[in-house]
């Protein structure tokens, strides 16, 4: 007779991850992204311990894209080295990080403000979104969001701009966002990029391929509950915010 002392339990087989998304291949959803070309560059700078890998979206989001990318760190020289290539005017580019700017405060109409140095909303908002040639977005918590940028001072140099979406997250009760205009990195970019581009073809495709990515969560949540948790109410902007993923 076997020892139970001496018995090893099972170890339960890894998870394979998708090598795109990097989420378990359960919660996978890139077989039905749909390509976006896009005219502004898109850089997401993601905060090192961003670890929601179910609910996250920020590589979701550049698999759209040809000219899209994510680095994960936190902190660059330049815009230019985050990027990997030079860039010859940073100022034509946006930074979205919303701190403690509010839109409801600014009384400036529209779903994308370009802010000045003061924090408020700047003159000529035609004009200095209309020259824009790329958009950074942040990728983590509130507060590691207001990491990256304070870690970054290049960013100064770039555009910053806030949201005021017309609607609130779809993440619903599945994370609670601190603000209205708290939304996931997928969901900023798609008010940022079709807004800038005028282009709705783009904001319906990736809150489709969101509202996928959240109904394949709440499957694999019922079915495999160890793959998909439920998640904790956080201070999040998935862009984001500041948001995250």
């Amino acid at each position: 007779m076997s020892n139970p002392a001496e018995t090893t339990a099972a170890v339960p087989e890894p998870i394979p991850e998708c090598p795109h998304c990097q989420k378990p291949m359960p919660l996978c959803i890139c077989d039905t992204v749909t390509p976006i070309e896009n005219k502004l560059s898109l850089l997401i700078l993601q905060h090192p311990q961003e670890q929601d890998r179910a609910l996250g979206t920020a590589r979701l989001l550049a698999k759209h894209f040809d000219d899209a990318a994510v680095r994960v760190g936190l902190s660059w020289p330049s815009l230019s080295k985050a990027l990997g290539h030079p860039v010859e005017n940073a100022s034509h580019w946006a930074v979205l990080y919303l701190g403690s700017a509010r839109a409801a405060d600014l009384g400036v109409e529209g779903e994308i403000i370009a802010l000045n140095r003061k924090g408020e909303a700047a003159d000529n908002q035609r004009a200095i979104l209309g020259k824009l040639e790329g958009v950074v977005l942040l990728d983590g918590t509130w507060s590691q969001a207001k990491a990256l940028w304070w870690r970054n001072p290049w960013m100064l140099k770039c555009q910053r701009v806030i949201l005021n979406p017309k609607h609130p997250s779809r993440y619903g009760r599945l994370r609670r966002e601190p603000r209205k205009d708290g939304l996931s990195t997928i969901e900023a970019a798609a008010t940022l990029l079709s807004g800038l581009e005028r282009r709705p073809d783009i904001a319906e495709t990736l809150n489709a391929s969101f509202e996928r990515l959240l109904t394949r969560y709440r499957e694999v949540q019922a079915e495999m509950p160890e793959l998909a948790p439920k998640p904790a109410s956080k201070g999040r902007r998935d862009f984001r915010r500041g948001k995250r993923s």
